[in-house]
């Protein structure tokens, strides 16, 4: 007689390393190709930029966690609040697209007060300070906005961590 197989033995969360090492390496990766458009091009960032950079810290460090802590349950934990963050990563960045790229001024927006809690433009401003207005930031890489490419990559991560989830249950 042979005992049962455990959940992880199964496939649940125990073989998501794949996935979440590239949803942070996406993450992150973002983060890197902004900060060389910003002091290698010039490309300065808006609050929405910047507040985008945060989220998409915050999905690495979520994946990173996944990727210590293996199991279901690590998946599970890992896997929601990344999703979440990229959720409201799309929402920013669609956002930032078609609502705030219009207007001359950023100040007081939702993006600004949040990076304005954080204090982290002030702890690294070379990463978070917002420089430019929302109109200034809006530019486009081969053709397609820098906030619709943004959108796509939190879509991406979204994506994944969607499979992560499944797999996990």
């Amino acid at each position: 007689m042979t005992a049962p197989r455990s959940r992880s033995a199964r496939g649940g969360g125990a073989t998501s390393t794949p996935e979440f090492a590239l949803v942070a390496a996406l993450a992150f990766g973002v983060v890197v190709a902004a900060l060389v458009s910003q002091h290698a091009y010039a490309m300065e960032p808006c609050p929405w930029c910047v507040l985008q950079r945060l989220i998409f810290l915050a999905i690495a460090a979520f994946a990173v966690l996944g990727l210590v802590w293996r199991g279901p349950a690590g998946s599970r934990v890992a896997g929601t609040f990344a999703l979440l963050l990229a959720v409201a990563g799309i929402a920013a960045a669609l956002w930032q697209h078609f609502v705030a790229a219009k207007s001359a001024s950023c100040n007081l927006t939702l993006a600004d007060r949040v990076m304005n809690a954080t204090q982290l433009d002030r702890l690294l401003p070379d990463v978070f300070e917002a420089r430019a207005n929302c109109a200034e930031a809006a530019v486009d890489l081969l053709g397609v906005p820098y906030a619709i490419w943004s959108a796509l990559a939190f879509l991406v991560c979204a994506i994944v961590l969607l499979r992560i989830l499944r797999k996990s249950h």
